[in-house]
C-alpha cells in the first residue's frame, strides 16, 4: 500500500466526480480526517469534464497512473451518457483494474422510517462486476436488430462465488443465496449456478441455496430478513442491489466497494444528480459509509467503526437530509456532516457494529484457459443471416445451396424459436435468422475449410453477419437448442 512521501500517511486516489459528487466526497473527507485516519489524498479526474475534452473513455492517463500507484480509490458519482456516445467511466474504471466484485451492504438504520422498519434487514449483495452484458460488446446486426453478447466465464464465476462465501465467513453470516436466471439462460447464468453448487461443499459452515432471480426480487420485497448474502451476475446484481437500497431508505444510504485482487474502488452508488449540484442538500451518508468501508479495507477498523457509529447516532438523534421523512426539518449536507463529526466517539443506542474479520480475497489462477477440455469436437455451425424472405423460402434456398455439402440444414430459428421446418409456431419474424447446419456424418468433426466453404456459398445468395461454431466439450453439448427444436 503506497504511503505519502511527505506525511507517511496512506495515499488514496480521490475522484470528486460530477454533479453533487464534490459535495458528498468533501463530506466524506472531512469525516475521515476528523476520525484521525492516516489518509493522504491524491486528487484526480474522471467523468464529464474528461468526456468534454474529447477523451472517449472518460478516464485520463494521469488517473490510471495514480490508481496503479495507490491501489485504493475513493470516488464520487460520475455522469454517464445514456443511449449514445462514450462508455461509462464508472464501468471503465472497474474493468481497467479488474475490480470483479461489487459489494453492497444493506442494513436498516434507526431514524430512517421505511415500510420495512423493525424487520431487521441486514444483508449484502455481492455482484459480479466486469462480465455479463456489461462487457458492452454490441453490434447492429441488421438495420433493425441489435445484439449484445452476454459473456460469463468459469473463472469470473469462481472468483465472485468464493468472495461471497469468504465475506459470509468474515462477517459471521450463515447463509449465501445465489440468484440466477439459469432456468432460461442455461449456459451463461447456468454457469454461475453450477459453479456455486460445485464450490459450496468447500464452505461447510455456510448454508448455500440457489434461487431464481425473479423469485429473489419477489422475496426481497416480501420477506427481506431471510437473506444474509446474495451473490449474482452483473446485470442481476445491478438491479437487485438498487432494490435492496430501497428497503432501507434509498440510494442516499447505499455504500459500496468494488474489490479486485490488486485495486479497490469505494463509491456511493447514487447518481451525479446535476440539478441538485451546489445546493448543499444531498445526503452524504452513502459516501461517508463508503469511506468507512475503505478504511476497513486499509486496516483502519477503529476509525471505520467510529465513522459508522457517528452516522447512526446522528440519525438516531433525528438529524437527517431532505430524502428522509420525519417530523424534524431536514438539514443541509454540510450540517449533517458537522453533526456526524460532532458525534464521533459516541455509540448508538439501538445499533451495534457487526463483528467482522479481515476479508480473505480468493486466490484464483490467472491462466486465460482457466478450464481445459480433454476432448472437443465441432459438430456444426450457426450462420446468422439477414433476409426479408419468409422462413420457408429461406430454408428451401439454404437446403438447395447445401444439397451436396458435408453439412445439412438442421433448422432455422427467429429470435430463438424454430420456424423451419414449420413446427406450428405463430411467430412475427424479423430479418435476423439463425440457420443451423450440422455434419451429415454424426461421428465427423466439422473442419474450418468446410465451414468457410459453406459461408462462402451462402454469401453468394444471402447476406450473413456472423457465425458460431457448435462445440462439444468432453462429450457435452456446448450450445442450446431453439424453442421447438428437437
Amino acid at each position: 500500500m503506497t504511503q505519502s512521501p511527505v506525511s507517511g500517511k496512506r495515499l488514496v486516489t480521490l475522484i470528486a466526480g460530477d454533479g453533487v459528487g464534490p459535495e458528498v466526497v468533501r463530506a466524506a473527507q472531512r469525516v475521515v480526517e476528523a476520525a484521525g485516519a492516516p489518509i493522504a489524498w491524491q486528487g484526480c479526474e474522471a467523468g464529464a469534464e474528461v468526456f468534454s475534452r474529447g477523451l472517449s473513455s472518460g478516464v485520463p492517463h494521469e488517473t490510471i497512473e495514480s490508481i496503479r500507484q495507490t491501489r485504493v480509490v475513493l470516488k464520487g458519482p460520475l455522469e454517464t451518457p445514456v443511449g449514445f456516445g462514450e462508455k461509462s467511466a464508472n464501468v471503465t474504471l472497474r474493468k481497467l483494474f479488474e475490480t470483479y466484485a461489487n459489494v453492497r451492504p444493506v442494513r436498516e438504520f434507526p431514524g430512517v422510517p421505511t415500510p420495512y422498519s423493525g424487520r431487521g434487514v441486514d444483508l449484502v449483495v455481492v455482484r459480479e462486476n466486469v462480465e455479463d452484458l456489461y462487457a458492452g460488446i454490441e453490434h447492429m446486426q441488421t438495420p433493425g436488430v441489435a445484439q449484445c453478447l452476454k459473456l460469463i466465464s468459469r473463472k469470473g464465476c469462481e472468483k465472485i462465488v468464493r468472495l461471497a462465501f469468504e465475506l459470509a465467513i468474515a462477517e459471521g453470516r450463515g447463509r449465501v443465496h445465489c440468484a440466477t436466471k439459469a432456468n432460461i439462460m442455461k449456459l451463461t447464468e447456468g454457469l454461475l449456478k453450477r459453479t456455486f453448487e460445485d464450490l459450496a461443499p468447500e464452505y461447510p459452515g455456510i448454508a448455500a441455496e440457489h434461487i431464481i432471480v425473479d423469485n429473489c426480487a419477489h422475496q426481497l420485497v416480501k420477506r427481506p430478513e431471510q437473506f444474509e448474502v446474495i451473490v449474482t451476475s452483473n446485470m442481476n446484481g445491478d438491479i437487485l442491489s438498487d432494490l435492496t437500497s430501497g428497503l432501507i431508505g434509498g440510494l442516499g444510504f447505499a455504500a459500496s466497494a468494488n474489490l479486485g485482487s490488486e485495486v479497490a474502488i469505494f463509491e456511493a452508488v447514487h447518481g451525479s444528480a446535476p440539478k441538485y449540484a451546489g445546493k448543499d442538500v444531498i445526503n452524504p451518508t452513502a459516501m461517508i459509509l463508503s469511506a468507512a468501508m475503505m478504511l476497513r479495507h486499509l486496516g483502519e477498523s477503529d476509525a471505520a467503526e467510529a465513522m459508522e457509529s457517528a452516522v447512526v447516532v446522528t440519525l438516531e438523534d433525528g438529524v437527517h437530509t431532505r430524502d428522509v421523512p420525519g417530523d424534524r426539518a431536514p438539514v443541509s449536507t454540510t450540517t449533517f456532516t458537522d453533526a456526524v463529526i460532532t458525534n464521533l466517539g459516541r455509540r448508538p443506542a439501538s445499533w451495534r457494529a457487526r463483528d467482522s474479520k479481515p476479508l480473505k480475497l480468493p486466490q484464483i489462477s490467472s491462466a486465460p484457459d482457466f478450464v481445459k477440455a480433454s476432448s472437443r469436437r465441432v459438430v456444426g455451425v450457426d450462420v446468422f443471416v439477414e433476409s426479408a424472405r419468409t422462413a420457408a423460402s429461406l430454408g428451401k434456398s439454404l437446403e438447395r445451396l447445401t444439397a451436396h455439402a458435408p453439412l445439412q440444414l438442421a433448422m432455422v430459428s427467429n429470435r430463438g424459436t424454430k420456424v423451419y421446418r414449420a413446427s406450428g409456431a405463430m411467430t412475427d419474424p424479423i430479418d435476423h435468422w439463425r440457420c443451423r447446419f450440422v455434419v451429415r456424418n454424426p461421428s465427423a468433426t466439422l473442419e474450418d475449410r468446410v465451414l468457410l466453404a459453406l459461408v462462402d456459398r451462402i454469401g453468394e445468395r444471402h447476406r450473413w453477419m456472423h457465425i458460431e461454431k457448435l462445440n462439444e466439450f468432453d462429450g457435452e453439448r456446448g450450445f442450446t437448442r431453439a424453442q421447438g427444436e428437437d
